[in-house]
């Protein structure tokens, strides 16, 4: 049996209509392309490997800086992040960061002067604030200063396992250690307090946001900063933070290092 053109088409429009019309078949087809997004959260009363995934998707996405800019983790994901932690997995992560970053550094032939430099972020980097974000909905509450100051102040904040035998092991090699933080000058006392605390030394220089820095996004202002260092004549061989606005801009590190972060993002 033979269809004309015309009947061919007007069979497949009929077909088409009846899957958009049904709900029960749309249902079923929009879950196939349907991708998670920052603010949204698994469908009601999904079974718990369906969670998983899709939180894993959405962190991939913030990882990947596929997400873009994000407020605040899905209600959904909160259980997901808080068990990303307190599971291993972050220090599992973060480990295998540490083996990377040290065989890559490992291949470097240092100038010997000095001015062989590699860059720190603080907060989440060499810093932990899990406590306070624990406190505050793992990532799930809109960012407060006030209170985030708060917790600064305090300058309990610990280090990670694996930043503080990555840092210790770039001092070792030969490297410069140079801290960029987007903390304020205010903030410069207890800063270098609470990071004795933890057990950081022998860094070259704190670089902190002065009065012209405030207002600006994170990506200029420790771009500029980090131009400032290379026309001192240092090379930046590396550069470690949790966010990419460490690590993107201009006056790039040779090679840049993203600790994983779920719990916030700064533009």
């Amino acid at each position: 049996m033979t269809f004309s053109r015309g009947r061919s088409v007007s069979c497949f429009i009929l077909a088409l209509f009846a899957v958009l019309i049904n709900p029960a078949i749309s249902s079923r087809a929009s879950s196939f392309i349907r991708l998670p997004s920052s603010d949204e959260s698994p469908d009601e009363s999904p079974d718990e490997s369906q969670v998983i995934a899709h939180c894993a998707a959405w962190r991939l996405a913030v990882e990947t800086d596929n997400a873009g800019k994000w407020k605040v983790v899905p209600r959904g994901c909160v259980s997901y992040v808080k068990n990303y932690y307190s599971s291993g997995q972050f220090d599992a992560d973060y480990d295998v960061l540490v083996v990377y970053i040290t065989n890559y550094a490992k291949t470097i032939k240092l100038a010997g002067n000095g001015k062989d430099a590699w860059v720190f972020d603080i907060d989440e980097t060499l810093l932990s604030n899990f406590a306070y974000y624990k406190a505050h909905g793992y990532g799930s509450e809109p960012y407060d200063n006030t209170q985030f100051y708060r917790w600064v102040v305090t300058g309990k904040a610990p280090a990670f396992d694996a930043s503080l035998r990555l840092y210790n092991a770039l001092k070792k090699l030969g490297f410069t250690i140079i801290l960029l933080t987007g903390r304020d000058e205010s903030q410069r006392s207890i800063t270098e307090k609470n990071l004795l605390y933890a057990g950081y030394s022998g860094w070259n220089r704190l670089l902190l946001r002065g009065p012209e820095d405030q207002g600006k996004a994170a990506t200029q202002y420790k771009s500029e900063q980090r131009e400032k260092v290379v026309k001192e004549g240092y090379t930046i061989h590396g550069s470690t933070g949790d966010q990419w606005s460490d690590l993107q801009g201009f006056a790039l590190a040779a090679r840049s290092f993203k600790v994983p972060n779920p719990l916030y993002y700064i533009p």
